[in-house]
């Protein structure tokens, strides 16, 4: 079951967030599936909800391309690390388009039941694309070391 269901994440990530096949949510998830993500939009429960998630987030940067360095399965969970790049094209929940490309990473946990995703659990790195974006200022890597040295 854990290879079925690695392969279930594959196709999700190619298929539905790579190519945009978003009506192929209902084969990946199951009715009520819920997806637990404090940097994203809250879009309910189900296979639509994924959707809207994915034509956010394409909308946006519709060269997206997310790419799984590492998948990992243990029962019915499957643990994704993944990486992720775009350019800055469209609206992004009222940030307009900046044209700047990005680069992230982040890990999700899905769990199964009968063969589809009914939990997915998100961790990316929210800070550092809005930092790509210029919405939100870089650390001073200078300003940090020597606060840094100043502590010990």
């Amino acid at each position: 079951m854990s290879e079925q269901n690695k392969a279930i994440v594959r196709r999700l990530f190619e298929e539905l967030w790579n190519k945009g096949n978003l009506s192929l949510a209902d084969q990946f998830l199951t009715p009520n599936y819920s997806h637990h993500d404090s940097s994203s939009p809250d879009f309910g429960h189900g296979p639509e909800s994924e959707r809207k998630r994915a034509t956010l987030y394409r909308t946006a940067f519709p060269d997206l391309r997310l790419t799984i360095e590492d998948l990992i399965a243990e029962g019915d969970t499957v643990m994704a690390r993944w990486s992720c790049h775009g350019t800055h094209k469209g609206d992004l929940n009222g940030i307009a388009p900046t044209g700047k490309p990005f680069t992230i990473s982040g890990v999700t946990v899905a769990r199964f039941v009968n063969g589809k995703l009914s939990e997915g659990f998100v961790n990316w790195d929210a800070l550092g694309l809005m930092q790509q974006l210029g919405v939100v200022p870089q650390l001073a890597a200078k300003a940090y070391a020597v606060a840094g040295a100043s502590t010990r």
